[in-house]
């Protein structure tokens, strides 16, 4: 049983205490689910670090199974929560390379010696290790990909990874954070049963923070919702869910598109990924699409279905075996996928963000949009290539040092170890623009974003998660890209933030014109935003069209009950 009372959590943030947890009381007995959800930056996941032992308090107690733990058990009380919990952390990708079921075997050879390690197989502990292993992959679902590489799971499969390493600890209180935001309606339906397997298998206290009512609607036996820091509302989950109502703003409608002329062209292709000794896992044969010009269009589909390697695909970022992707470009047809001269000037009016994309946590926002200004304003492909061949550059590295920014972070560091660039090169190919010229960009499209000026001289660390999102959409945004592709970067948002989020998509899409090509896996995010959908199945476009029919036969086809607790029904209130 955990048991919390009191609890008191602040921090201090220029010199300006800010309470975060007001006097937190709440109980989860042993088989108990509880669900948290609240606004973002109401204090959920900081109460789960507190619970997990790696956040301090001010004041209160945390107790688990008769032993409490205060702010002043010290490192004593930290050691014992982390030894009793375990914790799965949003957006929390950080797996070893190499067979799934392996970093599952690091973590059961952590719990006995010390350090993650990899034990030979020939070593008299392997085969026991590697049964155990196996038995935390099939309480997740992935027993059949236990032998694949993590670098190529989707980011569903991934979290799914992440969940066996906690369970492999042995936790009396298991800690949730966004379990199922990266992954597909069948996916989410598996880990949630999971989860409520869990419950009566374990017979522990399961804490589950969540933004998607639905999930708290199917899997909570009680929840909580936080606001300002304070327990606003303990009960029955979709009594509760109606919180989220009352600062809800109203749905607005897309841009409605006037032509049918296509700016990207995907024609024939394909990608195979094999993994040893385990064959082929994705297989992408033949696929084309053209997409509109001002279209908003989203991919959709089950986890590991291809849509992440489908966008990449169409951002240049991996080569397929065959086939072409095209964009027009000043009146030009130019490939994304294989250099040229002209792909650069191409680079400049796209955009990406994916799945793992962060912001630096030292930098203010201003600073973050006067780098990527200074790489993508007009002029600035000109100045670096004359600069380029005074230090002996090529086109072709120049090209490919211009596209690290929209790279995730673990591929961008790893391209420049393998270049041995210096970290001085982009200053050198790009200047600095004026600090005050940030704000001359920053004005209209802030209010697109419905964004607080004031963000512009704020650290991500010093604002809330969706303002971090529409942040970092606006960094995205820099000269008003004519495209802006995006992999699943809004899965975490709760429902008030979500609205206002798509509600501004919306609008950079009717204000500047913006193709958008996106990932997802929320429905009701699809089906409010996109003026198109496209489902797509082992690696193939199954369905193309509008986007409330295409979600429905993903729905039809993923046998996901927790979808019957439909978002509009549980925040509206019907």
């Amino acid at each position: 049983m955990l048991k919390i009372s009191n609890l008191v959590k602040d921090y201090e943030v220029n010199s300006e205490t800010i309470r975060v947890l007001d006097n937190i009381d709440l109980t989860v007995q042993d088989g108990e689910i509880l669900g948290i959800t609240g606004r973002s930056g109401s204090g959920k996941s900081t109460l789960l670090r507190i619970i997990r032992g790696v956040e301090p308090f001010q004041e209160g107690s945390v107790e688990v199974d008769g032993e409490t733990v205060t702010p002043d058990s010290g490192k004593e009380g930290e050691k014992f929560l982390k030894r009793v919990t375990a914790i799965h952390l949003q957006r929390n990708f950080g797996l070893w390379n190499g067979p799934c079921i392996e970093n599952v075997i690091r973590k059961l050879y952590y719990l006995e010696v010390g350090h993650e390690a990899l034990p030979a197989t020939d070593a008299p502990e392997y085969d026991d290790l590697y049964a155990e292993a196996m038995e935390y992959m099939k309480l997740v679902g992935l027993e059949q990909k236990a032998l694949h590489s993590t670098n190529l799971l989707s980011g569903g499969e991934k979290q799914r990874v992440v969940m066996a390493r906690q369970l492999a600890a042995k936790p009396r209180v298991l800690l949730l954070d966004e379990p199922v935001t990266m992954t597909g309606p069948d996916t989410k339906q598996e880990i949630l049963d999971v989860i409520k397997s869990l419950k009566e298998k374990l017979d522990i206290a399961i804490i589950v923070v969540s933004h998607l009512p639905e999930i708290h609607a199917y899997l909570a036996d009680r929840l909580i919702f936080l606001e300002n820091g304070k327990i606003a509302a303990d009960g029955e989950p979709t009594t509760v869910l109606k919180n989220f109502r009352k600062d809800m703003k109203p749905m607005e409608e897309p841009a409605a598109l006037t032509s049918r002329e296509a700016c990207i062209r995907a024609k024939d292709i394909s990608k195979r990924y094999s993994l040893i000794r385990m064959g082929e896992v994705l297989n992408i044969k033949d696929f084309s699409l053209d997409v509109n010009r001002g279209e908003i269009l989203a991919f959709i589909g089950s986890s590991g279905a291809g849509k992440t390697t489908l966008i990449k695909l169409m951002e240049g970022l991996i080569k397929p075996k065959s086939g072409t992707v095209e964009y027009s470009c000043n009146g030009e047809w130019v490939d994304v996928i294989n250099y040229s001269k002209k792909r650069i000037e191409l680079r400049r009016i796209m955009s990406i963000m994916n799945q793992e994309f962060s912001m630096s946590p030292h930098s203010t926002v201003r600073e973050q949009i006067r780098f990527r200004l200074s790489l993508k304003r007009r002029g600035a492909i000109e100045y670096a290539r004359k600069k380029a061949q005074d230090i002996g550059m090529s086109d072709e590295t120049l090209d490919n040092v211009y596209r690290l920014p929209d790279m995730p972070t673990e591929e961008r560091d790893a391209f420049f170890r393998e270049m041995n660039l210096p970290e001085t090169i982009y200053s050198e190919l790009f200047p600095y623009i004026p600090v005050t010229d940030v704000d001359t960009y920053a004005k209209p499209v802030f209010e697109a974003l419905d964004l607080p000026t004031e963000v512009l001289d704020k650290t991500p660390y010093q604002i809330s998660g969706g303002e971090h999102v529409r942040a970092f959409i606006a960094l995205s945004l820099a000269t008003s890209p004519e495209y802006l592709l995006l992999d699943e970067p809004f899965g975490d948002l709760d429902p008030v933030t979500l609205r206002d989020v798509t509600n501004s998509l919306k609008k950079i899409n009717e204000v500047f014109g913006t193709t958008i090509v996106l990932v997802s896996h929320h429905m009701d995010f699809v089906r409010e935003v996109a003026h198109r959908a496209v489902l797509i199945e082992n690696g193939a476009l199954v369905m193309d069209g509008e986007p409330a029919e295409v979600c429905q036969e993903l729905i039809n086809r993923s046998n996901a009950p927790y979808m019957e607790h439909n978002l509009e029904d549980l925040v509206e209130g019907k």
